[in-house]
């Protein structure tokens, strides 16, 4: 482990434990070092938030009492490089050590010298009779996944493979087709090197984010609505299979993705900067895609701080958000015209329990969905949920919840 490595995963960890920053902003706020130390240093972080109730049960026989934050963090860095990352045990407690020194928390050293030394003593069998995807998932998230909450944890200590769409008629050379029409590449995948991304022929989206504009299934010409629709994978999807699309996006910066996005891939689209709950078409439209903001808990394999930053009561606040969405799609929908809702959470609060309430107010009946590729992802109501247990030998996917509405 390198000291610029060591310093970057260092500040990483600091900006989602005390500032509450996703690890994406953070990276992008590192100060200018070697692409592969800020590569490395994302994996000891990503491995640390992924790892951090196994590796507190593994630091705490060593633990007269609760070390002060910043420790807490290094002690954690220092286990996750011996147990989960390969390091050499004399790197690994040596360039924690020297971090320690150099955060002026001199006093510590020792004790983090002291405590990683007896990791390393009990390294071969220390993780054997530790319940893993327990201590690695807060109560809260555990107890609403239901009987799947064991797959999906289980899952989150992985990283997640590299999916991609394609436009029609293009084949990714070297990919794996999947059942759901997605092409899958091994994680860790360059995607500037990506067959067909530089010219413009393929886009990255996980295989279970690609079946909502999928079960849309917009005819040629239709006029189809994409509300949230950054960063733009479901709007290129709905215009490759011929939708005559309108993209609404509420944030200018993602926007300006968006459109990118579709610059690079050669496809057009109606692009309107607009709060989706205030916005109002001219006429309205017979699909609808709504790809509601939300806690996002579906995609921790990709952002394995998700499960410090959320909260119960972050849930509770997105559900409102969610509802206003899903009223004011309604108003822009024809009589009979179909909305899907898509959710990237595996929370029920978004995923059911919004339908069912939108159902009870709004003149919306559910259309219950099949999905032949993906059988076991289709619940008793009809809706699609999908989770990261799920195609688990073949790298598994994200979590989504979809159901397909129809105004009555």
């Amino acid at each position: 482990m390198t000291d610029p490595t060591r310093d970057a995963a260092y500040a990483l960890l600091h900006a989602v434990f005390s500032k509450g920053r996703s690890l994406d902003s953070a990276l992008d706020s590192l100060p200018r070092i070697e692409a592969r130390d800020k590569a490395a240093a994302h994996r000891l972080a990503a491995a640390v938030l992924r790892h951090a109730g196994t590796l507190d049960a593994v630091l705490e026989p060593y633990l007269r009492r609760e070390p002060p934050p910043e420790i807490r963090t290094i002690l954690r860095m220092g286990a996750a490089g011996l147990l989960f990352l390969g390091t050499p045990p004399h790197a690994a407690v040596g360039t924690v050590v020297a971090l320690t020194r150099s955060k002026k928390l001199v006093p510590f050293a020792g004790l983090v010298n002291a405590v990683l030394r007896r990791v390393v003593g009990a390294a071969p069998h220390a993780l054997d009779e530790l319940d893993k995807p327990r201590l690695n998932t807060p109560a809260w998230a555990w107890t609403s996944w239901g009987k799947e909450a064991r797959a999906i944890a289980t899952a989150h200590a992985q990283e997640a493979p590299l999916d991609i769409s394609a436009l029609p008629g293009f084949t990714p050379e070297g990919g794996t087709a999947l059942p759901t029409g997605s092409w899958r590449f091994p994680a860790g995948t360059p995607v500037a090197e990506l067959p067909g991304f530089t010219e413009g022929k393929v886009w990255v989206q996980d295989a279970a984010a690609a079946l909502p504009a999928k079960l849309l299934a917009p005819q040629p010409g239709e006029r189809v609505l994409d509300l949230c629709a950054a960063p733009g994978g479901k709007t290129a999807q709905l215009c490759a299979m011929g939708g005559d699309v309108t993209a609404v996006e509420r944030d200018k910066a993602r926007m300006a993705t968006l459109r990118g996005n579709l610059d690079r891939l050669h496809l057009k689209a109606e692009l309107v900067t607009a709060d989706g709950t205030q916005w109002h078409p001219a006429a309205p439209f017979s699909a609808i895609l709504l790809d509601a903001p939300c806690s996002a808990t579906g995609t921790v394999r990709r952002h394995p701080e998700l499960l410090h930053l959320r909260k119960p009561r972050d849930i509770e606040a997105m559900t409102v958000a969610q509802d206003a969405l899903l009223d004011a799609a309604t108003q822009m929908l024809t009589p009979g015209g179909r909305l899907i809702y898509a959710v990237c959470s595996l929370q029920p609060q978004e995923g059911p329990a919004r339908i069912d309430a939108a159902c009870a107010r709004l003149n919306l009946k559910r259309d219950p969905l099949t999905l032949p590729t993906l059988p076991e992802a289709v619940t008793g109501q009809g809706d699609i949920r999908t989770h990261p247990g799920l195609w688990a030998e073949q790298g598994g996917m994200d979590g989504f919840f979809i159901a397909r509405l129809v105004r009555a």
